[in-house]
C-alpha cells in the first residue's frame, strides 16, 4: 500500500464518518411525532441542513474512494474503512459524551489488529 494510496482512503472514510456525524445531528434536531408517516418523515430528513450535509460530505468521500480504488486492490482497501468505526467512536465519545466501556474498547482493539494483519498481507 502505498502512502497516497492510504491517505486517500483516510480522507474518504473520513468525510463518510463526519457524515455520518451531521446525520446525527440532523435527525437529533427534527422533530416529528410518533404518528408521522414515512413520507412525513422522509421529508423532514430531506429538509434538514446536517442530513443535506452529511448527504454531501458521503459524497466527497466517495470521489476520494474511487481515486483510492484506482491506485490499489479492492481487497486491500476495502477493510480500512473500518478506520470509521474508530473515528465515529471517538466522535462520539468527545462530541455527544457517549459513554465508553471495555466491550467497546476490547471491539476497537480487535478491528485495529484486523487493519495492521491486512495491511501487512
Amino acid at each position: 500500500m502505498t502512502l497516497n494510496g492510504f491517505l486517500l482512503i483516510v480522507i474518504s472514510v473520513s468525510f463518510s464518518a463526519f457524515g455520518q456525524t451531521a446525520f446525527k445531528i440532523g435527525v437529533d434536531r427534527i422533530t416529528l411525532p410518533n404518528a408521522a408517516s414515512m413520507v412525513d418523515k422522509l421529508l423532514g430528513f430531506a429538509s434538514s441542513p446536517f442530513v443535506l450535509l452529511g448527504l454531501s460530505l458521503y459524497g466527497i468521500g466517495t470521489v476520494f474512494w474511487l481515486l483510492a480504488l484506482r491506485q490499489m486492490d479492492l481487497s486491500l482497501a476495502y477493510p480500512f474503512v473500518a478506520l470509521s468505526f474508530i473515528i465515529v467512536f471517538m466522535i462520539g465519545v468527545f462530541g455527544f459524551g457517549e459513554p465508553v466501556n471495555p466491550t467497546k474498547i476490547t471491539g476497537l482493539a480487535v478491528i485495529i489488529l484486523g487493519m495492521i494483519i491486512l495491511s501487512r498481507a
